[in-house]
């Protein structure tokens, strides 16, 4: 925790020691899981959506577009942001944004305007979501990064399985427009949270200085490094396949195979339960298992459960094979996602949320362009939904860093030397 203690040396009074380990889990996830937040919890409602704004599928499905531009976008700004001034004066504000975005979505008159209001909303709640990164790479370093990313999943990965059960059983009570207002509140709670919980993390004499010119500076290296780009490419890859299942599963569930809003958030909760299972076993094999093979595995099964998906979608086999692969996919993220970060962070501590931001926007940006692709052919056919997961879940794994970044100590009886990791 060499990471750690520079920053509790240099910040008065010292995060590592005010701020309880599980307090500092339950905020940084929390804030982690506004990505998903913003986007499951409507999931169930999304098709009521298109009807009641009088609007096409494709078209009612860009609104989750918008957030995720919103949220590739927004932590271009928040991470450099918070690489200057320290990490609380812009992640408050982003949080306090978030909730009033959240609130004007509830009026939205009109679908383009709700596409506006979405974009805000996600732009302001990517400050949550790279910061929170940010900061345990402030605290954070050698194997414990990874585990602490890890462990993060138990908080953000529960946001995929109550954020569509909230929403469904929302719906027997109001509409869409309710989860909007349950948003909000979220919101509200998180500005309250992280301002009396959490410190700030990065003392004055470790911030960055020189403006706009040292923040293209700190991309232009990020950019010219390929392990950072390759771990950050298959990263993204991957998290782009599984929001073209979050975009593409409520059409094809519900409206292809006849799937209740209900019974449709139980399989959303299975898979988010898949990604909390894989995350914390890569949590127990970190030091055990070297975290570049952990996310091999990661891309290997996200690889092999869209060929899965497709053979099934092409051959008209249905259900029973269409679950279980879309289960190994988003399953595979509870390895390829703490992995992947840590990895590419690993090197990046003086610039951790400017790196945290290029890991962000690879992530979002290709779940934005993913997004809208599943629905082109209409809500009853999978074959689109499956032929995008495919190619993304392989040309992550193709895109993985394939041998050791020359500054990376080899396996030994010290894999933290330096405060690398494996």
């Amino acid at each position: 925790m060499a990471a750690g203690q520079e920053a509790a040396a240099g910040a008065s009074p010292a995060p590592g020691r005010n701020t309880g380990h599980v307090r500092l889990v339950l905020i940084l996830g929390s804030l982690s899981s506004f990505g998903p937040l913003s986007i499951d919890m409507y999931l169930p409602a999304l098709p009521a959506m298109a009807r009641d704004l009088h609007t096409s599928a494709a078209v009612a499905q860009l609104s989750l577009t918008a957030c995720l531009i919103g949220l590739a976008t927004g932590q271009l700004l928040a991470g450099p942001l918070s690489d200057a001034r320290g990490r609380r004066r812009p992640l408050l504000t982003g949080v306090a944004s978030y909730a009033v975005a959240s609130a004007l979505c509830i009026a939205a008159p009109s679908i383009w305007a709700l596409l506006a209001l979405r974009l805000v909303q996600g732009f302001a709640g990517a400050a949550g979501i790279v910061i929170a990164r940010a900061i345990v790479r402030d605290l954070y370093d050698g194997d414990e990064l990874a585990r602490f990313f890890a462990l993060l999943l138990m908080v953000n990965g529960a946001a995929p399985i109550v954020a569509p059960i909230a929403g469904a059983q929302l719906l027997h009570f109001t509409t869409w427009r309710g989860v909007f207002a349950v948003l909000a509140v979220i919101g509200v709670a998180m500005l309250v949270a992280t301002a009396i919980g959490l410190p700030e993390t990065l003392p004055p004499g470790r911030r960055r200085s020189g403006g706009a010119r040292a923040i293209a500076r700190d991309g232009r290296r990020l950019l010219a490094d390929r392990e950072f780009c390759g771990y950050a490419l298959a990263s993204g890859l991957a998290f782009g396949a599984m929001f073209a299942y979050i975009s593409g599963s409520p059409f094809v569930l519900q409206a292809m195979f006849g799937v209740s809003p209900q019974l449709f958030s139980v399989i959303f909760a299975i898979n988010g339960l898949g990604i909390i299972a894989a995350g914390q076993i890569s949590r127990r094999l970190i030091g055990r298992v070297p975290p570049r093979a952990l996310l091999a595995a990661g891309l290997t099964g996200s690889a092999a459960g869209g060929a899965a998906l497709l053979i099934a979608a092409a051959a008209g086999i249905g259900l029973p094979m269409i679950l279980p692969a879309l289960f190994i996919v988003v399953s595979s993220v509870g390895l390829i996602l703490p992995n992947a970060t840590a990895l590419a962070l690993a090197g990046h501590a003086r610039d951790a949320g400017s790196a945290s931001a290029v890991l962000g926007l690879a992530q979002f940006a290709i779940g934005a362009a993913a997004a809208p692709l599943v629905g082109v052919a209409g809500p009853h056919t999978d074959l689109p939904m499956a032929i995008v997961i495919c190619v993304l879940g392989i040309g992550a794994w193709l895109s993985r860093p394939k041998s050791r970044h020359p500054g990376e100590p080899p396996p030994g009886p010290d894999p933290r030397r330096d405060g690398s990791i494996r």
